[in-house]
Parts: structure tokens; sequence; C-alpha cells
């Protein structure tokens, strides 16, 4: 499955802008738009450039130190066999992207 097309949407920078500021206007975790994008919250991202931006009805979450997939099945609320689908993924690692239908 591409997962590009089904929970993130392509943006191009109009105008050079830091990615924190970025995440501000589109109302995103600058957190999470840096994991996306491969990025730190203090980088620029310049004219023309690509970026995804997460979807809507997902959620979105990024993986802590402990963390295990029966943890993130039930905070998503769904299954675990369900979170596998999605993820594809049998193991974590911390600041892991994980993803859910909300």
């Amino acid at each position: 499955m591409d997962k590009t097309n089904t929970y993130y949407e392509t943006y191009i920078i109009e105008n050079d802008t830091s990615l924190f500021t970025l995440a501000k206007e589109k109302n995103i975790n600058p957190n999470l738009l840096a994991v996306l994008n491969g990025l730190d919250v203090t980088d620029y991202v310049y004219k023309e450039q690509i970026v995804l931006i997460p979807k809507r009805n997902y959620s979105y979450y990024i993986t802590k130190e402990g963390d295990t997939l029966e943890l993130v099945a039930k905070m998503f609320n769904i299954s675990f066999n369900n979170l596998l689908k999605d993820n594809e993924t049998i193991y974590l690692k911390e600041g892991q992207l994980m993803v859910s239908k909300k």
C-alpha cells in the first residue's frame, strides 16, 4: 500500500519559512510534521520544496521509549491486527510514526 497517497498530502512550499511556522499555519503538531518529513522542528523549508502534510481523517502518534504495539493499538482504540495492517510493522522503535484511521 502506498501510504503517501493514503495518509498524507503533498504540499509545495510557496515561500521560505520555518517548519514550525508551517506547522502553526496548517494547525499541525510541529513534531509530527518534522518526523513525517525527516526534518527537525527548527529546520527551514524553502520555496518549491515538497513536504508531506498529514491528512485530517487519520490519527498519528510518535512512539516513545517503552511503547508496545498493544499500547499503541489501545491508544488508537483499534485492534492489534488493524494496527499491524495500517502500519506494516511488527517492531517499534522510539520516534517511529504510527497511523490509524479516525
